[in-house]
């Protein structure tokens, strides 16, 4: 088993084109059955970003599955199989903020994954389904332009910023977007954090610093999530960052960015396999609207798709 997974790590990196089109080429090639289509397969799962843990994992269960039956595959079963190994680990997140509470909803992620343009995504998407006053809270206090872009933001969604200079305490920015938020009847507070990833050390005890003022500011009446954003296209750098932030605080749903089902979907099963963690959207393009509610059937056709 060690063997295998070695062998498999050193190609995580190889790109992949279309999935369930290379699904396709495989049962043609090699006929659904024998050793060499599973090492095959495992391959097309760590390429697709299911990581080799995972690869290793649904290929062993395929096996057992198929053990004693005759002939192999045809595409239909092998999909099928497919996805009802897949299906049990994919959960669903419901952000939809309660209106009878105070909701936070605190935004994890290393710098670059598109925490800041995510959080303005679901502050539009909010404001579309239930009207009411948002406000932002600039936590990622080490990086002017993110505060900078954040009030750009803001301005756009038609949602209030809680600000402090570049520097300052992302603590004392949440405490005051918390007060401030319950002094003008806001509902809703979606905050940024940093993502200094170079610092783990600092950036865990920054998180839970945040962590315990939030909580504490809340109380237990209302409501809080700390959400990931992760970054499709980093591949397993995408299940370490998992990693380090569910430990560090724990993550309550993640939100994947950059996403194409065609190529590096496998991600979302991999963590979802891995670290039992719901996701609640799939960033899917630039625009304000291009942030899709995570749907785990629609998810499975579009990445085990042959064409």
């Amino acid at each position: 088993m060690f063997g295998r997974r070695k062998k498999l790590d050193k190609r995580e990196q190889k790109p992949v084109k279309v999935f369930g089109r290379r699904i396709r080429d495989l049962l043609l090639r090699r006929g659904g059955g024998g050793e060499a289509f599973y090492e095959e397969l495992e391959d097309l799962l760590v390429e697709a970003d299911f990581g080799a843990s995972a690869a290793v994992e649904i290929v062993d269960e395929l096996r057992e599955f198929r053990n004693g039956k005759p002939g192999g595959w045809s595409r239909e079963e092998l999909i099928s199989d497919l996805k009802n190994l897949i299906r049990p680990s994919l959960r669903i997140a419901d952000l939809s903020p309660d209106p009878d509470k105070m909701t936070l909803y605190l935004v994890l992620g290393v710098n670059g994954a598109g925490k800041t343009t995510t959080i303005a995504k679901m502050a539009y998407l909010f404001a579309q389904e239930s009207p009411g006053k948002i406000v932002l809270a600039a936590g990622d206090t080490f990086r002017a332009a993110a505060i900078d872009q954040l009030e750009i933001h803001g301005k756009r969604v038609g949602a209030r910023v809680v600000r402090q200079d570049h520097g300052s305490d992302p603590g004392a920015v949440i405490y005051d977007a918390i007060n401030s938020a319950a002094a003008h009847g806001d509902k809703l507070i979606i905050a940024d954090t940093a993502g200094r990833m170079h610092n783990r050390t600092n950036l865990v005890k920054e998180l839970s610093k945040i962590d315990r003022i939030a909580r504490e500011q809340l109380g237990k009446e209302n409501d809080y999530r700390k959400i990931l954003v992760i970054d499709a296209t980093t591949g397993q750098n995408g299940m370490r960052q998992a990693e380090t932030f569910h430990e560090a605080i724990g993550v309550d749903a993640v939100i994947m960015t950059k996403y194409d089902s065609s190529a590096k979907g496998g991600l979302v099963a991999a963590i979802s396999r891995k670290l039992n963690l719901p996701f609640a959207f799939l960033g899917r393009g630039e625009g304000m609207e291009d942030l899709v509610p995570f749907n785990p059937e629609a998810y499975l056709d579009e990445l085990l798709a042959g064409d």
